[in-house]
């Protein structure tokens, strides 16, 4: 396996939302708007790596019997730390991502590259697989942040800085809104589909 693959396979075909269609909880729910969208893709990543790394370490002591539920433990004890870092750290991001913090544990992502990888590679390329699946959870997050950031309220502003400002509000309040999240990946997964459809039907 090509590390530099490996990397861009979670990026691409293997992206956790538009390539595995996993992950799609946190994705309607905390998008509404980019900082959200990056603190809840960061407290994923941290989870993902360290749990990948962990279960790949110890995956010839596993006994496959009941490998499930101590992956479950495995992936709750560091949902526990990126909880209490948060609560303790950035109060406002934890009030703002509130239950859907401790809700990374049954995050679909997580657990099925637990099982699907971390579990049958070695600790570098679980690592690896981590860090590109968690790179396309990120990007894919923050398009929908932005995209319904920008529609709903006019503007994006990150950590207090205003990135982009439209200059007319013509904002749709609706886009911040649970419709707004089903509209918008909605959408991108359409026009994903079809990029994919088209390649295939020329044979790329």
């Amino acid at each position: 396996m090509d590390p530099l693959s490996e990397y861009i396979r979670g990026i691409t075909r293997d992206n956790p939302i538009f390539g595995l269609v996993l992950g799609l909880c946190p994705a309607l729910a905390v998008t509404t708007s980019v900082e959200n969208a990056i603190g809840m893709s960061a407290g994923t990543a941290f989870v993902l790596v360290c749990a990948n790394i962990f279960i790949s370490s110890l995956r010839k002591q596993i006994p496959a019997a009941v490998r499930l539920p101590i992956f479950i433990i495995v992936i709750a004890t560091f949902v526990s730390i990126v909880d209490m870092i948060m609560e303790a750290y950035f109060p406002p991001m934890y009030a703002a991502l509130g239950v859907f913090i401790p809700l990374i544990v049954v995050n679909c992502v997580i657990i099925g590259r637990a099982e699907a990888f971390a579990n049958k590679n070695n600790v570098f390329y679980s690592f690896i697989d981590a860090l590109g699946i968690s790179t396309g959870f990120l990007l894919v997050l923050m398009l929908i942040g932005g995209i319904r950031e920008i529609l709903g309220t006019g503007q994006i502003v990150t950590f207090g800085y205003t990135l982009l400002s439209l200059p007319v509000n013509p904002s749709v309040t609706t886009m911040i809104l649970p419709p707004g999240a089903f509209l918008t990946i909605g959408v991108l997964m359409a026009i994903v589909n079809y990029q994919r459809a088209k390649k295939r039907a020329k044979g790329g």
